[in-house]
């Protein structure tokens, strides 16, 4: 059974910088994409950023500059470096993992962070 957990969202001011990790426990294959998804009232879960199993990252365009993604396989972690930060990025912050490939595929999520961002 895989299991995703995250940690270090809160409360944070504008301008002010939080760091999300996110670590897998359980048998995943390495051929995945980790990577980070949010949902603000309201609002559809929408994604963050991704990076794959080479270190490909992707950024939605909304937060590149601002945030880094970044992943330690030999730790099964994902990372998410959240700097300049503003109100609209207050949102429940999700860790997915998901298969890169179209053989055994797999998705899995965490139970999710909440960040909030005060102006």
């Amino acid at each position: 059974q895989v299991q995703l957990a995250e940690s270090g969202g809160g409360l944070v001011q504008a301008g002010g910088s939080l760091r999300l990790a996110c670590v897998a426990s359980g048998s995943i294959s390495r051929l995945n994409v980790m990577g980070w998804y949010r949902q603000a009232p309201g609002n559809q879960r929408e994604l963050v950023a991704t990076i794959t199993f080479a270190g490909t990252p992707n950024y939605a365009d909304s937060v590149k500059g601002r945030f880094t993604v970044s992943r330690d396989d030999a730790k099964n972690s994902v990372y998410l470096q959240m700097n300049s930060l503003k109100p609209e990025d207050t949102a429940v912050y999700y860790c997915n993992c998901k298969s890169a490939t179209t053989i055994n595929r797999f998705n899995y999520w965490g139970q999710g962070t909440q960040v909030t961002v005060s102006s």
